[in-house]
This record gives C-alpha cells, sequence and structure tokens, in this order.
C-alpha cells in the first residue's frame, strides 16, 4: 500500500497538471473576446442543466445541448474572436489552429456540417432503419434527432480521445475528454461576470495581465 500510493498520487498530480495546461492554453489562445466569454458563459449554464435533464429526459438534454449551448459556444469562436497575429502569446492564427489539442475551427466545421445534416437521415427512415421504435408525429421526429444527437457528441468525444491516443498520447486524450466533459463548470466560473463587463463596453480580455 506505501509503494503504489505515492506512484498514484504522482499520477492524479500529472494529470491535473496537465488538465490545467490545456484549460490555460485554451482560454489564452481562444479566449480574447468578453462577446466570445459571454457567449461561453451562456453555453455552460445550458450544459448544466442539460446535465440534470440527461437523467430524466436524454433526448431534451440533446436539444438544450446542441441548439443552445453549443451552437452558443461555436458562435463565439467562429464569429467573435480575433483570428489575427496573437501578440501576447506571440503566435499566429494558424499556429494556434495547427496546435490545438481538441477540435480546431476546420474540424469543427466537418462536425457541425455532420451534425447539421444528420436530421435527413431521419428524414430517409424515421425508424433510422429500425433502431427507433415508431413515433409518429413532429415531436416524435424532434425527440428521436436529440437521441441521435446525444449519441453524435458522444461518439465525436470519444473519437478525438482515441484519435489523441495515436496522434499525441494516452495521458493526452483522457485529459482532454476530461477538460471537455468538466468545461461547463469550469467556464461558468470563469466567465460568469463577462456579460457584467460586456455591458460595461469593454470588449476584450487584457491576456497580458492575465500572462502576469
Amino acid at each position: 500500500m506505501s509503494d503504489t500510493t505515492p506512484l498514484a498520487g504522482g499520477k492524479i498530480a500529472a494529470f491535473r497538471a496537465q488538465l490545467h495546461e490545456q484549460r490555460w492554453d485554451d482560454h489564452r489562445y481562444y479566449h480574447h473576446s468578453l462577446v466570445n466569454q459571454s457567449l461561453h458563459f451562456v453555453s455552460a449554464t445550458s450544459f448544466l442543466v442539460a446535465y440534470l435533464l440527461l437523467f430524466h429526459d436524454p433526448a431534451l438534454a440533446s436539444l438544450l445541448g446542441w441548439l443552445v449551448a453549443m451552437t452558443s459556444r461555436q458562435a463565439g469562436h467562429f464569429f467573435f474572436e480575433p483570428k489575427g497575429y496573437d501578440t501576447v502569446n506571440q503566435a499566429t492564427h494558424a499556429h494556434k489552429e495547427e496546435i490545438k489539442v481538441g477540435y480546431n475551427l476546420a474540424r469543427k466545421v466537418v462536425f457541425m456540417t455532420i451534425w447539421a445534416l444528420s436530421p435527413l437521415l431521419l428524414v430517409a427512415s424515421p425508424t433510422l432503419w429500425g433502431l427507433f421504435a415508431p413515433d409518429p408525429g413532429p415531436m416524435g421526429f424532434i425527440r428521436h434527432v436529440g437521441l441521435m444527437w446525444l449519441v453524435l457528441g458522444a461518439g465525436g468525444l470519444l473519437f478525438r480521445v482515441v484519435q489523441l491516443f495515436f496522434i499525441r498520447d494516452v495521458s493526452t486524450g483522457l485529459v482532454w475528454g476530461a477538460k471537455i466533459l468538466t468545461d461547463p463548470f469550469n467556464d461558468f466560473r470563469l466567465y460568469c461576470k463577462a456579460p457584467v463587463r460586456l455591458l460595461k463596453g469593454e470588449r476584450g480580455e487584457d491576456m497580458a495581465a492575465a500572462h502576469r
């Protein structure tokens, strides 16, 4: 017991350190805009509600997660985050996209396109070729979309985790997976003041001060 406890403690400490590093890189590289931060706060709040709903109504939780939480989150990145040269981090946008651990903007375009087009599968087969029980009517179709999106979200997470096992290492993949699942809690805490700051007229985070 005494021989394994320090080893386990060291692994936990290393995991936490890598998680902190991934979170910090994500913040300093991709969250300069207070509009983006505010949208992340909306996203985080929606995801936390979706987490609670997941145990009661998975389809509704998925619809909330995708239609509100995910769209607001990605809108912040695509439309409001500056994409010029990052003088604080001394990095071009292209460099940040290249070293991005998770889904960079190019990968997000592919993933969000799959998400947007996936309901067409239910148009072709309302039961998704026997996977769903017949549930006629608009609400049945919508709930089936929600369940399909839930599988898509879980699959997208698992796919990137396993991919990171091969292109990086196992620890990077596991840490990134943990980061994604806990991002709503972290983003809620980190960006809860962003909407108020935005209303006061601020537009960007002082990343230089954050580095000090």
